[in-house]
């Protein structure tokens, strides 16, 4: 069984994370927070202290009176069929549970990007995209910067770039004055899960032509 990360260096801002407790963080990010969350003790104890903070005030709302069509919609929903939850997915190797559940607990379908540069889109829509990449060992990225916000967590390997070196466990939260060109750190390829809100913007001409095939 590959390890849990123990030396996680980068991490979560705390508003995403009081996002992500709210359920008002779109589900793109919140797969790599998830999958962040259960490699982090440190982002762990500060979702778990928001999440207690929230049962707290909800504790000390004042209690009012519910109106009687309220009340008679929540009897008649407790007559519904009970609808059995489906056992949360367990990581497998290198992947958290969040992933392993977003993957149907199958292992990833790599689709070639160039250069030994693979992906594998787990959710697209409206919201953004998230999808894992795996990047040869010495390979970059092309040179691009962001539209909007991305967040990418490393499961495997690490990368680095001008901002700085990120290993297993890390995050690099990307927003849209960050223009770089990550490089895999030599050795095991990297392998990133990566979530955004906006296409990337590339700099040279060919990853343009080739953004709508791979959307990205």
């Amino acid at each position: 069984m590959t390890p849990v990360p123990t030396n996680v260096c980068h991490h979560i801002p705390d508003d995403i994370l009081q996002a992500y407790v709210t359920g008002s963080l779109p589900h793109v990010f919140s797969v790599v927070v998830a999958s962040h969350v259960s490699l982090c003790d440190d982002c762990r104890a500060v979702v778990e202290a928001q999440e207690a903070l929230g049962g707290a005030v909800l504790d000390g709302c004042e209690a009012e009176a519910a109106d009687q069509n309220l009340k008679a919609c929540t009897l008649a929903l407790l007559d519904r069929p009970i609808r059995v939850a489906a056992p949360e997915a367990r990581r497998s190797g290198i992947f958290p549970g969040p992933i392993m559940a977003e993957l149907k607990g199958r292992p990833p379908k790599w689709k070639m990007l160039g250069g030994g540069i693979r992906q594998t889109i787990l959710a697209a829509g409206a919201e953004g995209s998230v999808r894992l990449l795996y990047i040869p060992g010495g390979k970059a990225v092309p040179d691009h910067g962001h539209n909007g916000l991305e967040l990418t967590l490393v499961l495997q390997g690490a990368f680095h770039d001008a901002t700085g070196t990120f290993g297993p466990g890390d995050v690099q939260v990307a927003s849209d004055d960050l223009d770089h060109a990550p490089i895999a750190n030599m050795g095991e390829p990297c392998v990133c899960l990566a979530a955004t809100d906006a296409p990337l913007r590339f700099r040279s001409l060919v990853p343009r032509l080739l953004q709508p095939i791979f959307r990205i």
